[in-house]
């Protein structure tokens, strides 16, 4: 049923912040206790460089940081349940006004670690008594050739106050100042915005679906001159700051601060493009079945097999989660039971409840997840997705010290991931329904050529965009649009019509104003994909491994993290096993469509 107040729900189905704090008297009690015991640390300042001071303030930082995050997360979850209480605006206006602070306070942290000379930092290191910080202290040590002078430094943050401005203004213009026309869809008129653009791309009749597609790349292209300006300009930033931190390249830059191998990149894009052939192959059977003279790329969206979902009530879904997930172990079973029976889930949508869904861990508590649920294929799905990111939150936090609970953004897909390829398996080994068999496959598919295809193609276009600027090459428009439009003809191939407006795409993407991000995405799903054919395929030994990685918070680089899952991202064999995934499951919706 639908709500129309939050009051209406049942207690069963509200995630229980209770557990964070008993009231919000409470709250606010820790709150001014905080705000009179963090300045504390500020105390420190001009003395890291002593063993016991510097001793003393990391433990004391990890204390206070245990009520600072218990604080943020509950003004910000209590916030999300009804963003149009006073209350919780000002609860958490407060709270992040005073996060502005505190990191006001600790400002001098990296500048004073970083002035330690590399001797200290490699016996602080190696110290005992400091091993829950050695990650922290080696990614100070790492970073020290790319630390500038005090004056630089000074210099660089100055730029950065509005070098990152590029980003802002694309975002003010994308949700604020674009003007989409109003269609009928239906007989009725429907606001163009970019929620509804989705809508309208998975309608089942084609007009609706081109008149969308035409009409809102019609609001980017008028703009396409100050969008190109704004790409260029966050493009020649990123090619700045890579310079004056002292890397040969933009990219370079970004996988450093992340500590990940350019070999993963290149071993990205080098994989699509040799496994481009199954990708056309579903392009041209997606045409086939949806019966249309020529498929447009607004055709991509909508799904092929109709009225074939598995929706349900939200127990049934829990449920239906649950014996997906059997292959992880009983556990792991105990603990999605204690999260769906302890309130751990905001499960039911309200008017002003945040959209979406997410997983918020909160240290010396447990995760949270904030779903909206509906009776639909894809929420089951994201049962199961939020579910991994907790779980992998929870696993970190019980294995690793406070200071290596967090795990790295890299990573940070997998686990979610994982749980909606499980799931899909179980699904599709266990239906009967021939209907619903072929609509799993497709989701499997599309999951696949949009996640890792098309977030692959995306980091293509990155590369290429910021190599121009490095070569001082201009980033016009023109260029722009003929470079994607080639890269979208070379993923996509022949059986798609590559309508004119698609060239345009790359303007609309909010992710290229952080530069070198999406290509996560594509690793992630590969990623998560390997280890879930690993545990159908191994069992146990693989559960074990994939436990021991989800433990791993950030005590290893990524891509180490990986490999103790099995999955070793510089070699090009994950690739290669995704892609035959990707095939074999083509295979068998081709054989059930002869």
């Amino acid at each position: 049923m639908a709500y129309t107040k939050r009051s209406e729900i049942p207690e069963k189905y509200k995630w229980n912040l209770g557990d964070i704090f008993a009231t919000p008297e409470a709250w606010e009690q820790t709150f001014q206790q905080l705000q009179q015991s963090y300045p504390r640390l500020a105390e420190y300042k001009g003395k890291l460089s002593n063993r016991d001071s510097l001793l003393e303030f990391l433990k004391l930082s990890d204390e206070l940081d245990v009520d600072l995050e218990k604080l943020y997360c509950y003004a910000f979850m209590s916030y999300n349940e009804d963003s149009q209480d006073p209350e919780r605006q000002a609860r958490f206006s407060k709270m992040y006004g005073f996060l502005t602070q505190c990191s006001a306070l600790t400002s001098f942290v990296s500048p004073e670690l970083s002035s330690l000379s590399n001797e200290q930092l490699q016996a602080l290191i190696a110290d005992p008594a400091f091993s829950d910080y050695d990650v922290q202290l080696a990614n100070v040590l790492r970073g020290k050739s790319h630390i500038l002078s005090e004056a630089e430094e000074l210099l660089l943050a100055n730029v950065g106050s509005f070098s990152g401005q590029f980003q802002e203004v694309f975002n003010r213009l994308d949700s604020g100042d674009l003007k989409f026309e109003t269609i009928q869809v239906d007989g009725q008129p429907v606001q163009l915005g970019h929620g509804t653009y989705s809508t309208c791309l998975q309608h089942k009749d084609q007009a609706v679906r081109k008149l969308a597609f035409e009409t809102y790349y019609k609001a980017y292209i008028e703009k396409i001159n100050t969008l190109a300006g704004l790409y260029e300009g966050s493009v020649k930033a990123d090619v700045f700051n890579a310079k004056a931190r002292k890397f040969g390249s933009t990219m370079e830059r970004a996988l450093f601060y992340e500590q990940v191998d350019k070999a993963v990149y290149d071993n990205l894009i080098k994989c699509m493009h040799n496994t481009f052939k199954p990708l056309h192959r579903y392009i041209a059977l997606r045409k086939k079945l949806m019966g249309v003279e020529t498929l447009n790329m607004y055709d991509l969206y909508t799904s092929i097999f109709e009225d074939a979902d598995i929706s349900c009530e939200y127990e049934d879904a829990c449920q239906l989660v649950i014996k997906g997930l059997a292959p992880l172990g009983e556990d792991y079973r105990q603990i999605m039971e204690t999260a769906f029976n302890n309130r751990w889930i905001d499960v039911h949508e309200t008017p002003t409840k945040r959209s979406g869904a997410y997983s918020m861990g909160v240290t010396g508590v447990h995760p949270y997840m904030l779903l909206n649920y509906q009776k639909t294929t894809h929420d089951i799905f994201t049962i199961a997705h939020e579910m991994g990111h907790s779980i992998h939150s929870y696993y970190s936090e019980q294995a690793q010290p406070q200071a290596k609970a967090g795990y790295k953004i890299f990573v940070a897909e997998v686990a979610s991931t994982c749980n909606e390829v499980l799931l899909l398996k179980y699904l599709l080994a266990t239906e009967k329904d021939e209907k619903v068999k072929k609509y799993l496959l497709q989701y499997y598919l599309d999951m696949l050529r949009t996640t890792m295809y098309r977030q692959a193609m995306f980091a293509e276009f990155e590369a290429i965009t910021h190599d121009l600027v490095e070569k001082g090459q201009p980033l016009t428009a023109d260029v722009m649009c003929q470079k994607y439009l080639e890269l979208n003809k070379m993923y996509y191939g022949d059986a798609v019509c590559h309508n004119d407006e698609i060239k345009y795409e790359w303007c609309r993407i909010p992710h290229f104003y952080r530069a070198f991000y999406v290509y996560k995405y594509a690793t992630g799903i590969i990623s998560a994909v390997c280890i879930a054919e690993k545990i159908l395929k191994e069992g146990a030994p693989a559960v074990e491994n994939y436990k021991k990685f989800l433990s791993l918070g950030g005590s290893m680089d990524p891509v180490s993290e990986l490999k103790v899952a099995g999955v070793d991202l510089t070699t090009e064999e994950p690739f290669q096993i995704v892609a035959k995934s990707f095939e074999d499951t083509l295979a068998q919706l081709e054989e059930l469509c002869k």
